[in-house]
């Protein structure tokens, strides 16, 4: 399969998640150009980590409004696999494909560490090759990660099932230790209700081998190629 990493001014993690796909993985991978209205023919999307724009105004604002966007739209309207990785996912909730914001951190501190995060589902094609409660460890490595929503939005969002992966504990419990910057519910990423559009602020591209201090990561991505694969 081929995956198309979209590249703003001011990102950082398109090589990872380049290296991640290509040299771990085995798949073919390109980089799209914020300017550009094609996805060279890509199966999925990542929207990469970094400081798109300088993250003037806020985080994604500006983004949001690239010509690419418009197309990353289209091809998630049309059921392709999109997913939007810290500073990603930050983007697609100003692009409105996710529901709700990120904020800064409840210490207003930077936070570069690994977390555990368990995931909630696995009926999306970042989750498939998962199991229900997994513990996976990954970075994280942001200052505006404090997901946020209304009461509202939050209930639809747990009904739905759209929240799939939440901060916990090593053993998987879920405690205000283990939340690292003051998610409304612990949570670490969320899908959009058609399930084909996921967001989230640990990065997986950074945990696919173990020199990084953890493979976790690797289940993420090959969920993605084993869902486009069949």
């Amino acid at each position: 399969m081929k995956f198309a990493i979209i590249e703003f001014p001011g990102s950082n993690c398109d090589h990872d998640a380049y290296h991640a796909a290509k040299h771990v993985l085995g798949q073919q991978a390109a980089f799209v150009w914020h300017k550009d209205t094609g996805l060279a023919g890509a199966d999925a999307v990542v929207l990469p980590g970094g400081f798109s724009y300088g993250d003037y105004l806020r985080t994604g604002a500006i983004a949001r409004f690239s010509p690419v966007m418009e197309t990353v739209r289209q091809f998630a309207a049309e059921g392709g696999p999109v997913i939007g990785i810290c500073n990603g996912f930050q983007v697609l909730l100003e692009a409105g494909l996710l529901e709700g914001a990120l904020l800064r951190n409840r210490r207003l501190k930077f936070l570069c560490q690994h977390v555990h995060v368990r995931v909630e589902q696995t009926d999306t094609p970042f989750t498939g090759g998962a199991q229900v409660g997994q513990v996976l460890s990954l970075p994280i490595a942001h200052g505006e990660g404090s997901y946020h929503t209304t009461a509202e939005t939050l209930a639809s969002l747990e009904a739905n099932r759209q929240v799939i992966f939440r901060y916990c504990s090593q053993d998987g419990a879920m405690q205000d230790a283990a939340n690292p910057n003051g998610s409304l519910a612990a949570v670490a990423g969320i899908c959009n209700p058609e399930r084909n559009v996921v967001g989230l602020m640990p990065h997986p591209e950074r945990a696919c081998e173990s020199a990084l201090g953890s493979e976790d990561g690797r289940v993420v991505l090959e969920s993605v190629v084993a869902a486009v694969a069949a």
